[in-house]
């Protein structure tokens, strides 16, 4: 324990970091409701805007495959639970395969897309707001289906013989390779993201916003093993990211 005459210290200290936090509160108004809400304590919940916590809050579903199917169940999103899988060193036990329809009204091409949940959770938040609003500021059209390469695939980083596994060898990555939109047409990484700006900006934006779920990021301006998606993932980073 800590010596008694600390204790006073420690109260001062408290008693100013509150007084901040009040001030901050006064000062901005309904932006401090915002930093209220997005405070690390709060609940995750799959409706609610992103906030400052919420890629923290997702990967730590990882660790609480029973509270992250009850956010699914809560959040509308359509899911068959999945059995465990184990392929060599890889394999998962929290693994969903997404339906079309409820909170995720978009199509996984090809179908059948089986992530683990804490990657089913974030895309469900990616896609609503982040990907159509995308779609709505550049197009003025929603997005209908969503392009992809996969995500469990038992193999090491690069797909080297020797190293660290890859997320995708525990389901926690996933590879986008593009969207479709309403009425007809598509936008792909590998044709629009050096493209005409305005079919640019779509990739772009949603990577962008990718990294405020995901902890790993990676598109065309990484390497050119990322030529034609994006790959996002839930690697553990501590409070960090890697966003490129």
């Amino acid at each position: 324990m800590f010596p008694d005459h600390n204790l006073p210290a420690a109260r001062s200290g408290a008693r100013t970091l509150w007084m901040v936090l009040g001030a901050a509160l006064l000062l901005t108004g309904c932006q401090g409701s915002r930093l209220v809400r997005e405070f690390p304590p709060t609940p995750l919940a799959l409706d609610a805007p992103i906030g400052l916590a919420t890629r923290s809050k997702l990967v730590a579903l990882g660790g609480d495959t029973p509270r992250c199917l009850a956010l699914l169940d809560a959040g509308g999103v359509r899911h068959k639970v999945l059995p465990p899988v184990r392929q060599d060193q890889c394999g998962y036990e929290d693994g969903v395969r997404l339906e079309r329809g409820g909170a995720l009204p978009v199509a996984f091409n090809p179908g059948g897309l089986a992530v683990a949940c804490p990657v089913a959770a974030a895309l469900t938040i990616w896609q609503r707001e982040i990907v159509q609003p995308a779609a709505q500021r550049h197009f003025g059209r929603a997005v209908t289906g969503i392009d992809h390469y996969g995500s469990f695939s038992c193999r090491r980083i690069n797909a080297r013989s020797t190293g660290d596994f890859s997320e995708h060898a525990s389901a926690r990555a996933i590879d986008i390779a593009g969207f479709r939109l309403a009425g007809g047409g598509s936008v792909t990484v590998r044709r629009d993201w050096t493209g005409v700006p305005a079919r640019a900006a779509v990739p772009r934006d949603v990577r962008d916003g990718g990294c405020r779920l995901f902890t790993t990021v990676l598109s065309p301006d990484y390497n050119a093993s990322h030529a034609d998606h994006l790959h996002f993932d839930h690697a553990k980073r501590g409070f960090g990211g890697f966003c490129r």
